[in-house]
């Protein structure tokens, strides 16, 4: 399922734009990524490839119109505690 997504900084951090498509349709989401999750869960990606893959652990989990449309990523970890950066 393809996932498309745009971030530019913003504070001390990202603000990311997603797009999440399937013969469905299209979802569309607002991430935002603090600079302190992003050093911890980077891990050498880029922030784009960080919610990328972020997203493929929650489309594992549920439907794309489940995920929130609005959050901070480290919300992901309150509800699927298994989430480490993906």
């Amino acid at each position: 399922m393809p996932v498309d997504v745009r971030c530019a900084p913003d504070g001390d951090g990202y603000r990311c734009a997603v797009e999440v498509s399937d013969p469905a349709g299209t979802s569309r989401h607002a991430v935002a990524v603090s600079g302190k999750d992003f050093k911890r869960w980077g891990r050498g990606r880029s922030v784009e490839e960080l919610v990328r893959d972020s997203f493929a652990f929650l489309l594992q989990r549920e439907p794309k119109e489940s995920i929130l449309k609005a959050f901070e990523l480290a919300v992901i970890g309150h509800y699927f505690p298994d989430y480490d950066g993906a």
